[in-house]
């Protein structure tokens, strides 16, 4: 289960197994929570986690990542095999 991803085309390896992204968005949550120096309640403190989230999720709506366009078609396989026709529906 470790090696999973060299199942997948060598064109998008790196960008399913690295930690990267995770670890900047943890890195950018606390930065934006430190900041404010003490929050008035676990209610607060997942707001800030949220619109951050959200932000992000924006951001990387319209990203285009390096090597998915060509392995589009190995991947529609790969789901259509794995999946069958549950995910047409």
């Amino acid at each position: 289960m470790l090696l999973t991803f060299l199942k997948y085309p060598s064109s998008i390896q790196p960008m399913i197994y690295t930690t990267n992204i995770i670890e900047r968005t943890m890195k950018e949550i606390k930065k934006r929570t430190k900041i404010m120096n003490s929050l008035p309640g676990e209610q607060a403190a997942e707001k800030i986690v949220y619109l951050q989230a959200k932000e992000y999720n924006e951001q990387w709506s319209n990203r285009k990542l390096r090597g998915f366009g060509d392995a589009a078609p190995i991947l529609q396989e790969m789901f259509q095999y794995r999946y069958g026709n549950e995910r047409a529906k």
